[in-house]
């Protein structure tokens, strides 16, 4: 990243290393450096997709994923929203006297206000029900004032920030199974499609098995991957190839 130029990327969506739980052909993650360059590259409203979760090591759950939301901070980022990826499979976890882990947190920050956002909608659940004077919006930023709702209610309203995703079960992410912990392609289809637009430029500076590349392409954005490790950037290079010449031979017949 340090001889890309800087304001020059429009997203990054990354998943980093988790507190060791995992090896990655044992290289090491030097967090603060990559932050850092991933904030010079950023564009003025760009945005950064940080997915992370925390280790559990002697009964305490770390905070890393914490710890390095508030650096992005200090190092001038906003966090624009803190979203979780639910996972509808979780792996199932050894009795701790503690519930199961179903979620990663998906941090979403932004270089200054955020240029684009194209939101996911989602119908409503009463869509057209005309309001009876039992349900209240608050409209106030100071002293909490409420004001009845009399019209119907619309039909679509935009997804919460929980997104919830099959793990590893889809054939686009079986392909990417020689790499220890890929996320949904969808997930990250989402991600490309709400804060770009076509011929914007996406980066993953730790791509491994080239989902966030492989989403990008997928949706006419441009984009970079990068990888320390060789195998991993020929899986990417693999999976990629391998969506094109399907693309291929479906516009042929």
């Amino acid at each position: 990243m340090k001889s890309f130029e800087a304001n020059s990327i429009d997203l990054t969506l990354t998943s980093p290393p988790y507190d060791n739980l995992r090896t990655y052909k044992g290289y090491t993650f030097p967090f603060e450096e990559i932050a850092k360059q991933i904030y010079r590259v950023t564009k003025e409203g760009g945005v950064l997709v940080w997915v992370v979760g925390d280790a559990t090591i002697k009964g305490s759950e770390t905070g890393s994923s914490f710890r390095q939301a508030l650096y992005f901070k200090e190092i001038g980022f906003n966090l624009h929203d803190t979203m979780i990826f639910q996972k509808t499979n979780p792996i199932p976890q050894i009795y701790r006297k503690r519930y199961s882990n179903i979620f990663e947190y998906m941090f979403v920050l932004s270089k200054g206000a955020v240029k684009t956002h194209n939101p996911i909608m989602i119908d409503c659940l009463h869509a057209g029900l005309k309001l009876n004077g039992t349900t209240y919006k608050n409209f106030s930023k100071g002293e909490q004032k409420r004001a009845k709702l009399a019209k119907p209610v619309k039909k679509q309203k935009i997804k919460g920030n929980i997104w919830e995703y099959v793990v590893g079960k889809k054939a686009e992410d079986q392909e990417a199974k020689g790499h220890p912990a890929p996320f949904p392609l969808a997930l990250a289809k989402d991600h490309v499609n709400s804060w770009t637009k076509a011929g914007d430029l996406v980066l993953d500076p730790m791509c491994g098995s080239g989902t966030s590349c492989r989403a990008a392409h997928e949706l006419g954005r441009n984009y970079i991957g990068i990888d320390i490790s060789s195998d991993y950037c020929e899986l990417a290079r693999k999976r990629i190839q391998k969506f094109q010449s399907e693309s291929e031979q479906n516009a042929t017949n």
